[in-house]
């Protein structure tokens, strides 16, 4: 597989400088780097250091679903903005994560505005040869308002505008929690994946005894877990990495597996996350290398 291994860059870690970050990322065997929304001078470090740009945070996400129609338009304007330069950067996926401004906002009103906004979004990708992957994080509770968590949502989007630039960042980490089968996930959306995020859920026994599926009421949620659930490396949850990297494999994918750090016990300092980003790695190239 021509799969790089890569990471998001964790805060502590990002406030050491992107030159830092990129050289630390080279020297301890990673492939790629997924850059923030002001990605041109983190790409060039990127060239220079031969790693790969994994994927780019799109801008203003939230108010290209929001109501405010003409807020709308602008962010229209800043997202074909972002896509028309990430080319020359060596940049070609574009991340979102569909959250509104409004967090009480349905489901089904967000889809009705993605139907009016990302047709003109994804003509853009089309011309600048870039694809957009969207995020299944189902976001803060009580109301889960993001767009594009589930099978359900994603058939609709894509039927809503159906692009082929138009796609899916898997991340099997929040499909565990969900309770929705990650790997059928990768046989049905075969032809949608275009990013990877390295993250896994372990499965709390204990507190699905104590809470059922739903958030403790009483008691205090792990950090960055929930309930029955916490996020943690690869490696440490119920992802069957083997499983997964073979069904990639099948589907030819050839992008990059992005570590996304968000597990308790490697976070509050940069040695910290390194640590962890490490863990991960070491995890997922007995798979992918």
């Amino acid at each position: 597989m021509n799969v790089s291994i890569g990471t998001l860059i964790p805060p502590r870690l990002a406030a050491q400088g992107i030159e830092s970050v990129v050289a630390w990322a080279k020297e301890s065997g990673l492939g790629a780097l997924d850059l923030p929304e002001d990605f041109a001078r983190a790409a060039e470090l990127c060239k220079a250091h031969g790693l790969r740009v994994g994927a780019v945070n799109g801008t203003s996400g939230a108010k290209l679903i929001g109501k405010d129609e003409r807020a709308r338009e602008q962010a229209v304007e800043r997202a074909r903005a972002q896509i028309s330069a990430m080319p020359a950067s060596g940049a070609r996926i574009l991340f979102f994560c569909l959250v509104p401004e409004d967090r009480s906002q349905p489901i089904v009103e967000s889809l009705a505005i993605f139907r009016d906004t990302f047709p003109t979004i994804a003509r853009a990708c089309e011309d600048a040869g870039v694809k957009i992957v969207f995020e299944g994080w189902p976001g803060p509770g009580p109301h889960y308002p993001t767009l594009g968590y589930t099978p359900e949502h994603w058939r609709a989007m894509f039927a809503a505008a159906p692009s082929p630039a138009l796609g899916l960042n898997y991340d099997p980490s929040h499909l565990v929690r969900l309770g929705i089968d990650y790997l059928r996930v990768l046989e049905e959306f075969k032809d949608r994946i275009y990013h990877v995020h390295g993250k896994d859920t372990a499965l709390l026994t204990e507190a699905q005894y104590q809470y059922g599926h739903f958030p403790a009421t009483l008691s205090k949620a792990p950090a960055f877990g929930g309930g029955a659930w916490r996020y943690c490396v690869p490696g440490d949850g119920v992802v069957d990495w083997s499983q997964v990297a073979y069904a990639l494999s099948q589907i030819g994918y050839d992008g990059c597996v992005s570590i996304e750090l968000e597990d308790a016990r490697y976070w509050g300092t940069a040695e910290l996350e390194k640590q962890g980003i490490l863990k991960a790695h070491r995890h997922l190239a007995r798979h992918f290398d």
